[in-house]
């Protein structure tokens, strides 16, 4: 929440200011109304259960969260974000008004002192150093007086608190009801440890063709009618479409690799006032490469020395091997054509260390578990700095088992840093001793044993930068290239894909978008396009040529999908599978009605297999795979018996029972019921707004206002 973030990074006259913002239930009459400064006016984004969702009021939350967001987030993200947590709030804040479920003041207090921002805040802690109420109501009384658009802030705070706070009384009041019996406990312990051992004969559904089986579009819509569930869809659009690319063509870059060679050289210029000519410095002569650069560069001229890690990595290597003066280049670096000149080079500039710290107790950022002393610390720090000069000493294992800085776990390593970056007494050590040296340095950290791992030279250059960008004249011939091939498509009755063929274009297809969608693959956030394919008066087949920030899209949209139960076209791609396994399965256990598991396995060209110690919870049997169906009939048979045939997930089953082993009883099996009430609960909250968001009535609107 922002206030709580503001509590924690303002200063200490900002803290006061939006501190005595958040007791102010007392004053803001939050929890005396349910309407933070407005009625829902204006027509409705959506409707949850015949309650209206104002558009006013969703602009609102979408601007604020849009302020506390940034840039990061796109607006149909923020849109979604806003929607999915009203949409949650609403239903269950429904569910709760129907049971009369009340939050009162204090509850909503112990809900805010479980913020650590807020309790343990210096600004409302009394004498004591115990959290303060009163100090937290006068902190949000001059909030509201010394800054309102904080005070607002806090509001919708105050309000998320209100909601979370009912919201969990909510969902503890169902958890309380979900209490586990012994019985269920022991229940539970049975089908995690019983045990069977089964001699079996599979005969796979690959064993029949597909090609054998014939499928009706009858038997698939009454599969479909009979699985409704499995197949419910939203509405949604396939399109495709033909992607005009704005990148530079070859033509482009030779020319831009051309104008960057031709600033490397001086050149003279005629003073047509003077009648004289002037030598101008090119980029290898000039002395003012800060002046050249701003001139004639894409990039300003950057004075950072850097490692041999930093430059581009195919090129790092002729780079540090430039003498001071040379020039290297152009070469392609990422989007850019570059030149690059050394302008000057420091010696052993980069060092790599490594270093076990040994802390004590007050040292500068010292983990609180250590309780060791000074003096402790000095002594432990001489055993360990012996122990890392003998012969064969590993020192990343010492600084694993002894180390109490974070570069423990990689073995104290540091990596390569420059000078200044290390505190002083440390950079000293690492710049001032030789590679591979091994010694103690002291500084408000504690001890270091510190190892001279490496060192490197740094180098400073200036690079002379061209953008490679497709020119004025690639991009109006894109963009005739992209009217023709929408022209083709859509005014010389030419299908899409014969017009895409001939052009040597490539097709796209994007199946199943949904109304709120935004990034399109290939084509990353195009909503304009979504919202195109789901207007009213787009029909299947239609095409539109839309602009895009990096080319042109000629769009189709090929197919509509309503909102609930799929067409057995669409379906089919999962529904027969199905219907196959079914007929298999119907054809294999007729045609071996009645064998033994010899006769099951010579009739079928398969073998007896033996499976151990299967139970109920890990129903896997190998060589098969997961078959619940089969291992749970196993458990009902008694030792010697054969089951009649079994429909299992990859094939049909014929089982004997070779043993059943119990676990052991046990005196109590409350673990078991604890264990089962706890994992029971975790679910509560997700598995019961679930619940209700299915049965629920939601009209969403979003699409046609964003």
């Amino acid at each position: 929440m922002a206030i709580l973030e503001n509590i924690r990074k303002r200063t200490t006259v900002l803290i006061l200011i939006i501190g005595m913002a958040l007791f102010a239930f007392v004053i803001s009459g939050i929890f005396t109304s349910n309407d933070l400064g407005g009625g829902k006016i204006g027509s409705a984004i959506g409707e949850i259960n015949g309650e209206p969702i104002s558009i006013d009021d969703f602009r609102q939350r979408v601007e604020r969260i849009s302020r506390r967001s940034g840039p990061t987030a796109s607006s149909t993200q923020l849109v979604n974000s806003v929607w999915n947590q009203l949409e949650r709030n609403t239903i269950l804040d429904q569910q709760i008004a129907d049971l009369g479920i009340s939050i009162e003041q204090d509850q909503i207090m112990e809900v805010i002192k479980s913020s650590p921002g807020i309790s343990q805040n210096p600004q409302f802690l009394d004498e004591n150093g115990v959290f303060d109420d009163g100090l937290f109501r006068d902190f949000i009384a001059e909030l509201k007086l010394s800054a309102p658009s904080q005070y607002q802030d806090w509001l919708q705070d105050e309000q998320s608190i209100i909601e979370s706070a009912r919201q969990q009384s909510y969902f503890n009041l169902i958890k309380a009801g979900m209490g586990t019996t012994l019985k269920e406990g022991e229940l539970e312990y049975r089908l995690a440890n019983d045990k069977v051992d089964i001699r079996y004969v599979r005969v796979p559904f690959s064993s029949i063709p597909d090609s054998a089986i014939v499928v009706t579009k009858s038997e698939i819509e009454a599969y479909i009618n009979e699985h409704e569930a499995d197949y419910k869809q939203e509405k949604s659009r396939d399109i495709r479409f033909v992607y005009f690319e704005e990148k530079p063509s070859e033509a482009d870059e030779t020319a831009i690799r051309e104008s960057i060679l031709s600033l490397l050289s001086d050149t003279v210029e005629y003073m047509e006032e003077q009648d004289t000519t002037d030598t101008i410095p090119g980029f290898r002569n000039t002395q003012d490469l800060a002046a050249f650069l701003d001139r004639n560069s894409d990039t300003k001229y950057d004075t950072i020395f850097k490692a041999q890690k930093d430059l581009p990595a195919s090129f790092a290597d002729s780079l540090m091997a430039l003498e001071v003066g040379e020039l290297f280049g152009p070469y392609r670096d990422g989007d850019m054509f570059k030149v690059s000149r050394m302008v000057d080079r420091k010696p052993n500039g980069s060092v790599k260390a490594s270093h076990i710290l040994i802390s004590y107790a007050g040292a500068l950022r010292a983990n609180p578990e250590v309780t060791r002393t000074k003096e402790e610390a000095e002594v432990k720090a001489q055993e360990v700095l012996e122990a890392s000069r003998k012969p064969n000493a590993v020192f990343a294992q010492l600084a694993r088992d002894n180390s109490d800085g974070p570069s423990a776990p990689m073995g104290g390593d540091l990596g390569y840093f420059q000078e200044g970056v290390m505190t002083p007494k440390f950079n000293d050590f690492a710049f001032g001793n030789p590679v591979g040296y091994i010694g103690l340095v002291e500084t408000e950290f504690g001890y270091h044993i510190v190892r001279v791992d490496d060192k490197q030279d740094i180098v400073q250059l200036a690079d002379l930068t061209r953008t490679i960008e497709a020119s004025e004249e690639t991009i109006n011939t894109l963009f005739t290239e992209a009217t023709k091939f929408e022209m083709a498509a859509t005014t010389e009755e030419k299908p899409f894909e014969d017009a895409a063929r001939e052009g040597k274009y490539v097709i796209r297809p994007v199946n199943k978008i949904k109304a709120m969608d935004e990034n399109l693959p290939g084509l990353s956030s195009q909503r304009s396009i979504v919202q195109w394919a789901f207007n009213e008066e787009t029909e299947v087949g239609d095409i539109r040529r839309f602009n895009i920030n990096t080319g042109y899209a000629v769009v189709q949209l090929t197919a509509k999908y309503n909102e609930g139960l799929m067409a057995v076209e669409d379906a089919s791609a999962t529904a027969l599978p199905e219907i196959r396994k079914e007929k298999k399965a119907q054809q294999i256990m007729t045609e071996n009605a009645g064998k033994s598991l010899e006769e099951l396995a010579t009739a079928n060209n398969t073998i007896i297999s033996n499976a151990s110690a299967l139970t109920v919870k890990t129903p896997t049997i190998p060589g098969a795979g997961r078959e619940p169906a089969v291992v749970g009939t196993a458990f009902a048979m008694n030792e010697g018996d054969t089951s009649q045939l079994i429909k299992g997930e990859t094939g049909v089953f014929l089982i004997e029972l070779i043993k059943k082993e119990a676990a052991p009883a046990m005196e109590n099996y409350a673990t078991y019921a604890r264990n089962l009430q706890s994992s029971n609960a975790l679910r509560v909250n997700n598995a019961v707004y679930t619940a209700l968001k299915n049965k629920a009535e939601i009209e969403d609107n979003r699409s046609v206002f964003y």
